[in-house]
């Protein structure tokens, strides 16, 4: 027997996984179940402040119920409990298949905290764009921009009840969206925006010029509409802080 052996039979006697802990042992070990009931104690903790609102929405005994049965569905294999649990919305997609506004809405919660743990970085001031040649400039964002696919209003029921108010009955959105999710000094954002915005700013994210941006939605919109749609999206860009820098001709601008 090797202490590999011994590591996986006490792993998976934590999990409640068939495993050969007995055979390692001469007599009963209380301290065992100390261990099995500290372990699963703790990772429901973990699951429990991360997704709080999701845990708000689903309610207590069925929340405890699907902790429960990620944490033998998925154990920990990294070495800190900051990042278990990412893979919690499959197990609540999996137990709330006709509900899916549950596993949205654990999917925003997750990314929201990766979003706060992101690089620090200041965003551009609205200030400093002006005189930049746009047919030449390229947007960064700042580093802890995402986004996550929105089918529902997940959205409006964690703003609810992050707010303390009743959340609104789900609800299918009229059509997919995104919702773009960053961090403004400590404080996680987040928006729900078009499709057509995402792909802009999957574009710029990849190099492409602002330019090349507006053609991309005029030929979508028409002129007139493409046009004003990308002065939009730049306004609304610097004013949520999106925008790191803009670089023209390999020159930075911030």
């Amino acid at each position: 027997m090797s202490l590999l052996a011994l590591q996986r039979d006490f792993q998976r006697h934590l999990v409640d996984a068939p495993g050969g802990i007995d055979t390692w042992i001469d007599a009963p070990a209380p301290g065992l179940a100390v261990y099995h009931n500290a372990y699963r104690a703790q990772l429901v903790e973990c699951l429990a402040e991360t997704y709080a609102q999701t845990h708000a929405w689903v309610g207590g005994e069925a929340f405890l119920a699907a902790m429960r049965a990620h944490i033998e569905r998925s154990p920990p294999s990294g070495w800190t409990l900051g990042a278990y649990g990412g893979d919690f919305a499959e197990t609540l997609a999996q137990r709330y298949p006709d509900d899916l506004e549950v596993a949205e809405l654990a999917t925003l919660e997750w990314v929201l905290s990766r979003a706060f743990e992101a690089e620090d970085a200041g965003a551009m001031p609205a200030a400093a764009i002006a005189g930049i040649d746009w047919d030449e400039a390229a947007i960064v964002f700042v580093p802890s921009l995402g986004a996550v696919p929105a089918m529902t209003n997940a959205g409006a029921i964690w703003s609810a009840l992050v707010a303390g108010n009743p959340p609104p009955a789900a609800a299918m959105l009229p059509e997919p969206a995104m919702l773009l999710v960053w961090r403004q000094d400590f404080a996680p954002c987040f928006r729900t925006v078009e499709m057509i915005e995402h792909d802009a700013i999957v574009l710029a994210a990849a190099g492409t010029a602002f330019a090349d941006l507006c053609t991309m939605l005029v030929e979508a919109r028409g002129e007139a509409e493409g046009l004003s749609l990308a002065g939009q999206m730049l306004g609304q860009w610097l004013a949520d802080g999106l925008i790191r820098s803009v670089t023209t001709k390999d020159i930075p601008c911030a």
